[in-house]
């Protein structure tokens, strides 16, 4: 009896032994760090983005931490193309200039007849049209007017009236000192005033253009050429833009054209008036200066008629 009384004891103390050895481990798990190697590939991760804080962010492999840029979508040209844009409308290129005419300044007319031809400027005011028109309809002489786009803006009943019966060149768009602008600033002056003109008048004033103040240089008129343009000067100014206040009188202006009469000569008159003392020297001129010209048995042609194209 002692013997088995022994040996109950010894296996009382062992299963005590047991049991408190899987009560210890029984709260005991693997490290984080160690999955389990039966783990599904789908199983969430938790990871950390840049510049936020430590706080893990849960997501999945098939979840990306960024949106995708947004697709375009394809759209099948044969029932869902948009209509192509039209092609900007190119203007007319203006005819070629002869080679005689360019990179000069036409101030007399090439021609050993005995013509002369009238031109007058219009960039100020109106004051003497009426007169300057009813003197040419009325001795029935031809003539070339050469306007500025704001003058026609201005005047556009006076303009429209001149283009019904006579060639009109063009005068820039303000009258500036070309020489002092770039080429585009050029060209700008130019292509404005041959727009307005041609809206006043119904005319296109190429190739026919003459410089405000007949102020030019290689350059400048270099950049005239290029647009289909004719430098055209003048053989003689009346000079009677300066007005009574500037010493000027009908006879003087008359007296003027008369003394530089040849074959081909262009004349140089304006349309408007004195800004201060109001005087239309050129226009009250006009009826001697054609008498008189035609007594010395000359006659009158345009400009583009004595250039041989009108």
């Amino acid at each position: 009896m002692r013997s088995n009384s022994r040996c109950t004891a010894s296996a009382i103390a062992i299963l005590a032994a047991i049991v408190l050895v899987v009560s210890a481990c029984g709260g005991c798990s693997a490290p984080a760090s160690s999955p389990s190697p039966s783990a599904s590939p789908s199983a969430s991760t938790s990871t950390t983005l840049p510049g936020t804080s430590s706080s893990p962010v849960r997501s999945t492999p098939s979840t990306p931490l960024t949106s995708p840029p947004p697709t375009t979508p394809r759209v099948h040209s044969s029932t869902h193309s948009p209509t192509p844009p039209r092609p900007p409308t190119t203007p007319a290129k203006p005819p070629g200039l002869p080679s005689s005419l360019i990179g000069v300044d036409v101030t007399r007319l090439p021609t050993s007849q005995r013509v002369v031809a009238l031109t007058f400027d219009a960039g100020a005011n109106a004051d003497a049209i009426p007169k300057i028109l009813a003197t040419l309809a009325a001795k029935n002489v031809p003539a070339t007017f050469f306007l500025t786009g704001s003058w026609v803006t201005t005047f556009p009943n006076q303009a429209k009236t001149v283009g019904a019966s006579y060639p009109v060149g063009n005068h820039t768009a303000t009258h500036p000192h070309l020489p002092q602008l770039s080429d585009a600033a050029i060209k700008a002056e130019i292509d404005q005033a041959r727009a307005s003109i041609t809206t006043a008048t119904g005319h296109d004033p190429r190739p026919l253009f003459r410089f405000p103040f007949g102020d030019r240089d290689a350059r400048t008129r270099a950049v005239v050429n290029a647009l289909g343009y004719v430098s055209i000067g003048w053989t003689v100014d009346t000079l009677g833009w300066q007005g009574t206040s500037g010493g000027q009188t009908v006879a003087s202006v008359t007296q003027r054209v008369l003394a530089n009469l040849q074959p081909g000569e262009i004349v140089l008159m304006h349309v408007g008036s004195h800004p201060t003392d109001r005087s239309t020297l050129d226009g009250d001129a006009l009826p001697a200066i054609i008498d008189q010209i035609r007594a010395a048995g000359y006659t009158f042609v345009t400009i583009a008629q004595g250039l041989g194209s009108g």
